[in-house]
């Protein structure tokens, strides 16, 4: 070492840590990337539920094609089941006004669909109607064992003798889409064929009806919208801007 750099250190040695301005932008930078990132994996999640409840509900219509094609094309008449499942038969005088809940379903279905979480929508358990009552209900006697049900099947939402017009007991197919016609619903309109015939769909509760529990109001399964399998087995998302 030469007289000029005895005493003196090598120039990585007075290398210093981050300075305070340097800390505060490079968190302001991390701050900045995580709310543009948040919504985008939020929504990613969201999409991924989305589809797997669609996946669900193609694995519920398949089944159902296969109970009807064994069965002459006609649906059970399973009121029996609406009215004595865990619960029982329960129309909420808020919303829903009958009890479109499908356990009864899972009942039915049991030796076709072998698993149980093919009955539940993804979303629901994760989501603000996961402690929804309207959109619960056990596919069988004993609670322990039974699927949980999330899904909802409008045409089977009364244990009405005699039979409704738009509800499906015991009814073939082309039975079932003439006498929806016939009644006239407000909701499923004139359907022109099972294309247009709504079998099972996510729960939802419109905004636009006072009576729905101000904790559930607009709320649906998923983003302004729910999945619902057609009576001709086609899976579609229906958006409903009375949903959020």
């Amino acid at each position: 070492m030469t007289r000029k750099t005895a005493g003196k250190l090598p120039a990585a040695h007075f290398c210093s840590g981050f300075t305070l301005i340097e800390l505060l932008v490079v968190i302001a930078i991390i701050g900045v990337l995580a709310a543009l990132l948040l919504p985008a994996l939020a929504r990613a999640k969201a999409t991924a539920r989305k589809s797997a409840c669609v996946s669900n509900l193609r694995q519920l219509g398949l089944a159902w094609r296969m109970y009807l094609d064994d069965h002459e094309s006609r649906f059970p008449d399973r009121r029996d089941l609406k009215n004595s499942l865990p619960g029982g038969y329960m129309p909420w005088s808020g919303w829903p006004k009958s009890d479109p809940r499908a356990g009864w379903s899972a009942v039915v279905l049991h030796d076709l669909i072998s698993q149980s979480r093919v009955w539940e929508c993804p979303s629901i358990r994760s989501g603000p109607l996961a402690k929804a009552i309207q959109a619960q209900q056990f596919g069988g006697m004993d609670t322990n064992t039974a699927p949980i049900v999330n899904y909802w099947m409008w045409r089977f939402d009364r244990p009405d003798e005699p039979i409704p017009l738009d509800d499906f007991w015991g009814k073939t197919e082309s039975e079932a889409v003439v006498q929806l016609r016939a009644a006239n619903n407000p909701v499923a309109g004139q359907p022109n064929g099972p294309v247009e015939v709504e079998l099972i769909v996510d729960p939802y509760f419109p905004n636009t009806i006072p009576s729905v529990p101000a904790a559930l109001k607009g709320w649906s399964a998923h983003l302004g919208g729910r999945n619902r399998l057609m009576l001709d087995g086609h899976v579609e998302h229906f958006k409903d801007s009375r949903t959020r």
